[in-house]
């Protein structure tokens, strides 16, 4: 029933079935393309999913110098269109030609949308997957003009085109942005990255560093703000003269930071490795104390996860995105940036360093860390996003909405209540019961429907318990007993 602090499902509803459908998969960029990150890899896994259970998919994505225009790989057909910007113009017009050739669009935003809705039937349902709200990305590569007009397309444009659509966030943290900041009405679902792509490295103890060693992983661009990382690590070098950092992924900016870290005189500590094959990147990780990110946002921290995955807890800053994939004082540390967030970074860091210079601590730590990644699977990602297209498809009787709800029914008989209501609620697929009844938590539904749901199948208003639900629950989709 539970693993730790984390739940995990006692039992799930049937799987929709997507079999024989035909499913176009929008995305700027594949896995293979020179630029490719986080977000290809989950527009790819969800592609794969939908595969493995019969689908027919098509992935329409950008075509760079030296990639073929058609392919297929992994029975995904990839077709290549455009170039960086003229992408968007160009997949809009080739969905426009096949508008009624797919059943579904899975409509990947990246910042700027495709505005697949404005050429598709009606009866075609958009499922938009957003990974974080790029507002002030928009501005800090851009300037201001262009800047501004790249939110307008993100927010009002976007919201008027995909109003009718159903929208995927990666965290709690972009389904909190996309309804404040974007000002979505629609219904948003929290379906989060996997963390099991390849293989996590099995780290030995004894192999970590006698010193301090602590690596910073990810692609290097200016949002990341790895300058901080050096510049908190420069702080603290007089501390803990011991200490070192390797800065691991490619990127635009890795020549910059090479030449920061000459510039700040930290050559003889810091190490920018770019990209690692990934048998030299495990074994940085397991020389390893902890992972930090100066990241001031993200959809979600799948880095974070990976490390995680590692037994490697993550100090970072208290941000979207990363106060959803670090728990507190379990399996890393958040810092408030304050008006000195290098300083900030730099003492969270240093604390972090004392409570893992303790061999115990840092043990337990690590268990910790390997239970949080476990509960993120690419196959529990797929098995969600399938539920969300199977409702859509098949519409339930309470309807996608706003809210979020989580409920316990006190019944004596959970799995047959369970098997007579989740054909009429949307996208509940997973729950678990216990002495006290059955648990579920129903994303994107009006809780007061569900409930009414539960009173016609002749639950007692008394025996319902409601909240809202909670971050862990929408990012794991398993109730927390906690009513």
């Amino acid at each position: 029933m539970s693993v730790g602090h984390f739940p995990v499902a006692a039992s799930s509803t049937t799987e929709p079935v997507v079999a024989g459908r035909r499913i176009a998969v929008l995305n700027w960029k594949d896995p293979w393309h020179p630029d490719a990150g986080g977000a290809e890899v989950y527009a790819w896994q969800v592609a794969r999913d939908l595969v493995t259970a019969g689908a027919e998919v098509t992935f329409v994505t950008a075509r760079p110098d030296g990639q073929p225009g058609d392919e297929t790989r992994d029975g995904i057909r990839i077709v290549r269109v455009g170039g960086r910007w003229t992408i968007y113009p160009r997949v809009l017009g080739w969905l426009a030609r096949r508008r009624r050739q797919f059943d579904v669009v899975v409509d990947c935003q990246n910042g700027i949308p495709f505005f697949s809705p404005a050429v598709l039937p009606r009866d075609v349902p958009v499922v938009c997957v957003i990974h974080h709200v790029h507002d002030r990305q928009f501005r800090l590569y851009f300037g201001p003009v262009v800047g501004r007009f790249g939110a307008w397309l993100e927010g009002p444009v976007a919201r008027g085109v995909y109003r009718r659509g159903m929208t995927l966030a990666v965290s709690p943290s972009t389904a909190a942005a996309v309804r404040d900041r974007l000002r979505w009405t629609g219904p948003v679902v929290v379906v989060p990255n996997g963390a099991d792509a390849s293989a996590s490295p099995v780290v030995d103890p004894a192999a970590r560093d006698t010193n301090p060693r602590v690596v910073c992983v990810g692609r290097v661009t200016r949002h990341k703000r790895v300058d901080l990382v050096l510049d908190a690590v420069g702080q603290l070098r007089s501390r803990r003269p011991g200490l070192r950092l390797d800065v691991v992924g490619g990127g635009p900016d890795v020549a910059l930071i090479r030449q920061q870290v000459v510039e700040r005189g930290l050559d003889d500590i810091v190490t920018v490795h770019g990209h690692l094959p990934s048998a030299e990147r495990d074994a940085l990780l397991a020389k390893a104390w902890a992972h930090v990110s100066g990241s001031w946002g993200e959809g979600w921290g799948l880095v974070v996860v990976e490390a995680a995955a590692a037994g490697l807890p993550t100090v970072a800053f208290d941000v979207d995105g990363l106060r959803d994939a670090v728990r507190p004082g379990r399996t890393g540390w958040l810092v408030d940036e304050g008006d000195d967030p290098a300083s900030r970074l730099a003492d969270g860091l240093d604390r972090a360093l004392d409570h893992l210079a303790v061999p115990a601590e840092a043990e337990a730590m690590a268990a910790e860390c390997r239970r949080w990644s476990d509960s993120f699977r690419w196959a529990d990602t797929g098995r969600r996003v399938r539920a969300v297209i199977g409702d859509l498809l098949a519409p339930r009787r309470v309807p996608w909405a706003a809210g979020n709800a989580s409920l316990l029914i006190r019944t004596d008989r959970p799995e047959r209540l369970l098997a007579q209501v989740s054909p009429l609620l949307p996208y509940t697929r997973h729950v678990a019961a216990d002495e006290r009844g059955l648990w579920i938590v129903v994303p994107a539904a009006d809780p007061a429907a569900v409930r009414q749901v539960l009173v016609d199948a002749g639950v007692a208003p008394e025996q319902i318990s409601e909240r809202d639900a909670s971050g862990d629950e929408l990012l794991t989709g398993v109730p927390v007993r906690q009513c």
